[in-house]
């Protein structure tokens, strides 16, 4: 059976993008869609990825999908998918345009949203103050005045991290404490503060903290924030489809980026906790020569 595609990606960020060079570059037809909407794009700069530390997501990105569309076999499609159905062994994709594409494999690279605390500011800080990664931020913001949003083993995660960057570090678990003694203890070693007052708003100029408000007004001066979202998946087309997660919200993928279900794979932040533009251009170039190493058995 003939399809317009051999691989159609969905999401054209860093891992998608990766993903279409692999396939590129052995001359697979390859339609990318996506809507130009990436998660990090209010982040001022990218970090902890070598050749390209310090450069804007935007640029990053940019640049990579020059380099990508070099390659004739590999198209971009600004769209938005709304759908998509598999029939025997192919795919059928819809999009938001009007358009329907198909291809022999989808690989999915949609990331996942970020949900936050119902905080005010607290998403105009994003990405810039109030971030979730100490490999990403860490080093920018270090000796800060540090704030931990959070509870329990996250929170003492974070603070365990954030020791290499910062001796000023506070919890605020907005809400009544839940660490065990251990932790405690490890705290006060350290001179860890922790806060338990239901935190309202952050006040900020141009998302940079500069403290975080209670709710009784008592503001709390600090330099940068870390949080850590809970994962929401972006798209919910492979669940659709049959795709499975795994027990904190990410699709399950196999060590090839293969879904659960055949001829769907999925790479970058919708499958690991383990978000950076490093670990997305990974996954992604994984599952390129995977799909191409599949689709070289299947007509060989």
């Amino acid at each position: 059976m003939q399809t317009d595609y051999e691989v159609i990606i969905i999401g054209g960020s860093y891992s998608g993008l990766s993903a279409a060079m692999a396939l590129g570059r052995s001359q697979r037809k390859v339609l990318v869609i996506d809507s130009g909407k990436p998660c990090n794009r209010h982040t001022p700069h990218s970090h902890n990825f070598i050749t390209n530390d310090g450069k804007t997501p935007a640029d990053i990105a940019q640049r990579a999908k020059a380099e990508v569309l070099t390659y004739p076999t590999v198209s971009f499609l600004n769209d938005t998918v709304t759908d998509a159905q598999k029939r025997n062994d192919t795919f059928s994709v819809q999009t938001k345009g009007g358009k329907t594409v198909t291809a022999f494999k989808l690989l999915f690279t949609t990331g996942v949203a970020d949900d936050l605390p119902a905080i005010d500011n607290f998403e105009d800080c994003w990405g810039i103050s109030v971030v979730h990664c100490p490999y990403c931020h860490g080093y920018e913001a270090r000796n800060k005045k540090t704030g931990i949003v959070g509870n329990g083993e996250a929170a003492h995660h974070y603070a365990a991290l954030l020791l290499q960057l910062t001796n000023d570090i506070t919890i605020y678990t907005n809400g009544p404490a839940e660490f065990n003694d251990d932790q405690l203890k490890q705290f006060a070693k350290h001179n860890i503060t922790i806060i338990e007052d239901r935190i309202i708003k952050v006040k900020h100029t141009k998302g940079q903290a500069e403290a975080l408000i209670s709710a009784s007004g008592k503001a709390f001066p600090l330099g940068v924030v870390y949080y850590r979202p809970t994962p929401k998946q972006h798209c919910t087309l492979p669940e659709k489809l049959g795709c499975e997660l795994d027990e904190m919200g990410y699709l399950k993928a196999d060590f090839l980026q293969k879904t659960t279900v055949e001829g769907i794979y999925a790479a970058g932040d919708n499958t690991t906790p383990m978000r950076s533009v490093a670990t997305a251009v990974a996954t992604g170039n994984k599952a390129g020569a995977a799909i191409n190493g599949i689709l070289a058995i299947e007509t060989f």
